[in-house]
């Protein structure tokens, strides 16, 4: 140990850089792209459907704000399930985590090396898409080497950006919506309906990220507060935009060749709106990789590594940067991988990976609400001294739950052998958990929790 400056990552991120960690990391590809599949599957009642998963996040978000304020640290909810439920629990708690993010930095990538075709249409061939999307992975990870805050002042310039692009596509586009447009509302019934919930959680997947921030972070009471209005911004925002969306084209002529938005920010703009639009689908792509695969996941396997749980390259931190530059690496490496994957064999990384991504983040959050709960029944005297504290406790974490089993039975009802798929994985992690530790004198949790 040389100095302990170079053992810790920097404390630089504030509120706004934090909020824009959240907003920003909220799936791209999922409402740019795939919000046409949630439509065509719900047709107009796919607004309430979005709005539900939407609100699911919030309420887990609200739910884990104490543990983010109790527990500031880089490995979230990794660190917070150990404390209250052991190492394996918290161990898979975090990993799941990090590895959804992996899946994304792969499923992401190759639909931002898509959307940036759009802009060269005179490029042919499949390797094309994955030529930008290696491309624009490798300028993201260069920038989190150099640090976490000019990775996320880069976030927030592009949030910023973003969100103004969604807003005035919102109010403008208000004055062309039909109303017969959202009629039948339910044109494929209840099944339809809650077939697209899962669609919409995915599309706003990826919001707790910030929680991850909590080692860097100047002031951990900007943790609950981002939490807060990061979810109400996404809400809101990409509401609104879906309505007028919706009031624009009819349900059954939207189609999933393209983003939806960008056909949408034609009528209403013209041409010049289309390239702009798909500009914001771009930012929103490459926001979810900038701050969500390659800062989350590395963030997430650093803090694992510090204790023990994981190889100690990932916790090794650059003595200028204070960033995990080796995990940044790996997982960079990782979802280069998973892009040339996915160029071959696409259906393998958006069908079968992609499942596994949302079975393993509801793993990992059904794990953090618990320790919610385990934090406010276990640590009475540490809650009553928190700056910060969620309101009308338990309801949210409740709600939490609720939302959860609703995404699970959406998604795993009708696919038996995608679940059994996940459980062999997580009995095999388990395996090698036990093994890779099996030797391991871990130190209490509580010496550990400050990153």
């Amino acid at each position: 140990m040389s100095n302990q400056l170079e053992l810790n990552p920097q404390r630089k991120l504030g509120f706004w850089a934090i909020w824009a960690l959240g907003v920003g990391s909220v799936i791209g590809d999922g409402i740019f792209l795939l919000m046409g599949q949630g439509i065509a599957t719900a047709g107009p009642s796919a607004i309430v459907a979005y709005g539900i998963a939407g609100f699911s996040q919030l309420f887990l978000m609200v739910a884990l704000s104490e543990l983010a304020v109790g527990m500031p640290n880089a490995g979230a909810m990794s660190q917070w399930v150990e404390r209250f439920m052991g190492n394996w629990w918290g161990f898979l708690a975090g990993f799941t985590f990090a590895a959804g993010w992996v899946i994304c930095g792969g499923s992401v990538g190759i639909a931002l090396g898509r959307i940036t075709m759009w802009f060269f249409p005179q490029l042919q061939g499949a390797m094309w898409p994955a030529f930008f999307a290696i491309l624009f992975l490798t300028i993201f990870a260069i920038l989190n080497i150099l640090g976490a805050e000019v990775a996320a002042k880069t976030q927030l310039l592009l949030v910023v950006i973003m969100t103004v692009v969604m807003a005035l596509f919102s109010i403008i586009g208000l004055k062309d919506v039909n109303l017969d447009n959202f009629t039948p509302f339910l044109p494929h019934g209840s099944d339809g309906f809650w077939a697209a919930i899962p669609l919409g959680t995915y599309a706003y997947l990826g919001a707790v990220t910030l929680a991850t921030a909590g080692g860097e972070a100047r002031n951990p009471r900007d943790l609950p507060k981002a939490l807060l209005w990061s979810s109400i911004t996404f809400i809101v925002l990409y509401s609104a935009a879906q309505f007028v969306l919706q009031g624009l084209i009819p349900w059954d002529q939207i189609t999933i060749d393209s983003s939806p938005f960008t056909v949408a920010a034609e009528m209403v703009f013209g041409i010049a709106g289309a390239y702009i639009m798909n500009m914001t689908a771009w930012i929103a792509a490459a926001t979810c990789i900038l701050m969500g695969t390659l800062y989350a996941a590395s963030r997430i396997f650093y803090a694992q590594a510090k204790s023990g749980f994981m190889p100690a390259v990932f916790g090794k931190l650059h003595p200028k940067t204070g960033t995990p530059v080796y995990g940044i690496i790996i997982v960079w490496a990782l979802s280069v991988a998973l892009i040339i994957l996915g160029t071959f064999n696409p259906d393998f990384l958006y069908i079968e990976l992609s499942n596994q991504m949302v079975f393993a983040w509801l793993i990992s959050w059904t794990l953090a609400l618990i320790a919610a709960v385990l934090y406010r029944k276990n640590a009475k005297e540490e809650v009553s001294q928190l700056s910060w504290k969620q309101p009308l406790y338990p309801l949210f974490p409740i709600l939490g739950f609720i939302g959860i089993a609703i995404v699970f039975y959406g998604s795993f009802i009708g696919s038996p052998m995608t679940l059994l798929r996940g459980v062999i994985w997580m009995g095999a992690l388990y395996i090698l958990f036990k093994v890779f530790n099996k030797n391991k004198n871990q130190k209490p949790s509580g010496e550990k929790k400050a990153v």
